[in-house]
């Protein structure tokens, strides 16, 4: 073969591959271009790549705070710019940049990356604090690799773990019971007013959907109705309309998502901060169990993870989503131990009515917390519907969660007993951890008051 045809074929060849290159580069399947495993953290998100990383610039750093800087501050980040930004700390930054959130953690890199998506080596605490062990005569031979251990120290979320917290709730009662779960707030009515509970005659729906008796109506869907009518949403004025109807593109039977945000933002906000809803932040496709790397129920792979998906949308049934809605798709060992456990059997006498309301522990009890927020000047009770607010590491639930009914010092042992998390805490915990002791010693010795 002549030179010149050569040069042609290659260049031919190169034109086409770097065609196909840029056709898979703008699609919506970039997994060609993945360098290797990404953390179960952003597994998710992975195909977004631009979410994080800028062309020939690597990952931004803003990237990362316009998904967790929230989250950082109010968790009073104990490793914060700020505390960095002080120049006796300026040596320490010399060796370990600890202001760029990639110095710790990097993606595709599983070799090296631990389950919390960290790449950090295990002396990482040393560059600072290599005299501890002096210090505190408590720390003296503890390995440098025990300073994560559980109910020890957090890197960013020490709330639950602070000395004098430690201290201050040391001597607790095992079981506490401070008190219930707090009730959920009543739905908030838009224009103001007395609250008129809407009936199924009310919907306001067209004629193929309105019950008969209705304006209009035909009797095509009694049982939806009926289901409306008892909910939350008639009791709020909420009809069809509202939902069903978007302005000029007039009635459509199934809403889009961003109808559900119009009214629960905290909510919507939350869902699509944690592992159900992140892929919405982001411009891609919802969640699907298929997708996750948990084990998941085989019948469940093919769903869409929306609001629909844990939430009847028309009885609006918050028990069965708390309960139900989690164990449609989740199948491993903690979510399937949870019908023997404990807590299922305090849930179970609350739906019974044997139980006070608040007294029973569904799966949102923990992982979808109900927390006091203040919105529009008024003081709500709304579920964070992102989990990632209570895991990794799973000491974040301590304080808002364990200990509405459980002593500190059970709550640190439990979540620090890997076999007893996987029983669904169905038993006591086989280990115990010493900072809780340590702390109170060092309180008792003068050495610090709480």
């Amino acid at each position: 073969m002549r030179a010149s045809a050569i040069v042609l074929v290659w260049v031919a060849a190169t034109l086409a591959l770097a065609g196909y290159l840029a056709l898979e580069l703008t699609g919506e399947d970039r997994s060609l271009f993945l360098p290797g495993r990404t953390t179960d953290g952003h597994h998710q998100i992975e195909l977004a790549c631009d979410s994080c990383h800028s062309a020939f610039g690597g990952v931004r750093q803003q990237a990362c705070l316009d998904c967790h800087a929230e989250e950082l501050e109010a968790a009073e980040d104990s490793h914060g710019d700020r505390k960095f930004a002080d120049p006796r700390n300026a040596a320490d930054l010399e060796r370990l940049d600890a202001r760029r959130c990639v110095t710790c953690h990097t993606e595709h890199r599983p070799g090296i990356t631990g389950a919390m998506g960290l790449t950090l080596p295990a002396d990482f605490c040393l560059h600072c604090h290599a005299e501890v062990g002096e210090e505190r005569p408590s720390h003296q031979g503890f390995g440098f690799d025990t300073c994560a251990s559980g109910g020890c120290h957090k890197y960013h979320d020490n709330r639950s773990l602070y000395e004098d917290f430690l201290a201050r709730h040391g001597r607790d009662p095992v079981n506490t019971v401070r008190g219930l779960l707090p009730p959920r707030s009543g739905g908030v009515l838009r224009d103001g007013g007395e609250r008129t509970a809407l009936a199924a005659e009310d919907t306001e729906a067209p004629a193929e959907v309105a019950p008969a008796g209705a304006e209009g109506g035909a009797d095509a869907s009694p049982e939806l109705l009926a289901a409306w009518a008892a909910s939350s949403h008639a009791l709020t004025e909420v009809g069809c309309p509202d939902c069903h109807e978007t302005g000029a593109s007039g009635w459509t039977d199934r809403p889009e998502r961003e109808m559900c945000g119009g009214c629960h933002e905290l909510e919507s906000r939350g869902f699509q901060a944690g592992r159900h809803g992140m892929r919405w932040a982001v411009g891609l496709a919802s969640m699907s169990p298929a997708k996750a790397r948990l084990p998941m129920r085989r019948e469940a792979l093919a769903r869409t993870i929306d609001c629909g998906a844990c939430h009847d949308v028309h009885g609006v049934d918050v028990r069965a989503a708390a309960v139900e809605g989690c164990l449609a798709c989740h199948a491993d060992e903690h979510s399937l131990a949870y019908v023997d456990s404990p807590h299922h059997r305090l849930w179970r006498r609350e739906i019974a009515g044997e139980g006070e309301p608040g007294s029973g522990v569904s799966c949102a009890t923990c992982h979808l917390p109900r927390e006091q927020r203040r919105v529009a000047g008024e003081d709500r009770i709304v579920v964070e519907h992102n989990q990632n607010a209570n895991l990794r590491p799973n000491e974040k639930m301590i304080r808002g969660v364990c200990m509405t009914c459980h002593s500190l010092a059970l709550s640190v042992d439990a979540l620090a007993d890997r076999d007893l998390i996987r029983r669904n805490f169905d038993g006591r915990p086989a280990r115990h951890v010493d900072s809780i002791d340590m702390a109170l010693a060092r309180l008792e010795s003068g050495e610090q008051e709480p």
